[in-house]
């Protein structure tokens, strides 16, 4: 079933880190990538975890902006900065100091809060996790968003855009689940299903996660194209958010892309997922047990992300 070979795929997520070589890279969905990696050139640093060395880093690199190696082993060369507040976003938790990315992502971000600003009772979008300011691995939380193409955007329809930082830090999103996940709940409105559309009809999203549910509720509920429903995947979590992830950009040399999805709308995929949701099989006896994650050391990094650091 697919969602049994997703299942061994995810633990296979958490058992790669520990390969020997430090040249495999898992993006989201388990698919690896090879890379040359900063290895023993880091020198005194090389074994160092590289979410205290990239989470120590307060502002952007000044080099060229460029993301480099994988959504979930990599960098980002000459960020920028998504302001704290525009006319349709606010971003949030600011104490993170993660709102940053590659200034395609910025714009896409713009530009789609404009879009969801259109939506009756949204004065335009809250933004949550981006990128640090030099990208790579983060002192908690994600495993991807490390290389500025990667930004979640709450389902918390904004009812003010004048929100100050304190109240940034205290204010939570809220969840579209029910059923573990199998569907959407009450809190679920169309405007979520347009401003969802919107952002994959941006050509730059390569993908959109959101929980089984809500792409089972946007299969059903299209009716005109649906080509974009390709882009949008169910994964994990993703009710409190959803998480637009750019492609490389064009002539982006060293950014590695995640395999595309697979032909078609994806909705039966979707609708596996719900059906192993609400009767769940049985455990696979011969499952690889997943291992403890190993975290990510300098070493482990493309080698450009020693100058990003550096410089």
């Amino acid at each position: 079933m697919i969602l049994t070979r997703l299942l061994t795929c995810a633990a296979l997520v958490l058992t790669m880190g520990s390969c020997g070589g430090g040249k495999s890279s898992n993006d989201i969905s388990g698919r690896s990538a090879v890379l040359p990696t900063i290895g023993s050139s880091g020198g005194a640093v090389s074994n160092v975890q590289a979410k205290k060395l990239f989470g120590a880093k307060s502002f952007a690199s000044p080099q060229s902006s460029a993301p480099y190696g994988s959504y979930a082993k990599g960098c980002l060369a000459g960020a920028e900065q998504l302001a704290e507040t525009g006319p349709t976003w606010q971003a949030m938790r600011l104490s993170r100091n993660r709102n940053w990315g590659h200034p395609d992502l910025i714009d896409m971000v713009k530009k789609l809060s404009a879009k969801a600003a259109q939506q009756p009772g949204w004065a335009g979008i809250y933004v949550g996790d981006m990128s640090q300011a030099r990208g790579g691995p983060m002192l908690t939380g994600h495993r991807s968003h490390q290389i500025g193409l990667d930004a979640d955007i709450w389902m918390l329809p904004p009812k003010t855009l004048g929100l100050s930082r304190a109240q940034r830090e205290s204010i939570s999103s809220i969840s579209m689940r029910r059923a573990n996940g199998a569907y959407v709940n009450s809190s679920w409105t169309r405007a979520h299903h347009e401003i969802i559309k919107a952002a994959a009809e941006d050509p730059r999203v390569e993908r959109i996660f959101v929980f089984p549910g809500a792409k089972v509720q946007m299969c059903n509920d299209e009716k005109g194209n649906r080509a974009y429903l390709r882009k949008i995947r169910p994964w994990y979590g993703h009710h409190y958010h959803f998480h637009v992830r750019l492609a490389c950009p064009a002539g982006a040399r060293g950014c590695t892309n995640q395999t595309p999805p697979p032909a078609g709308d994806g909705c039966a995929d979707a609708r596996e997922w719900q059906r192993n949701i609400l009767n769940p099989p049985p455990p696979n006896p011969n499952a690889p047990k997943p291992k403890p994650r190993r975290e990510l050391v300098l070493a482990d990094l493309p080698a450009q992300c020693k100058s990003v650091l550096d410089n």
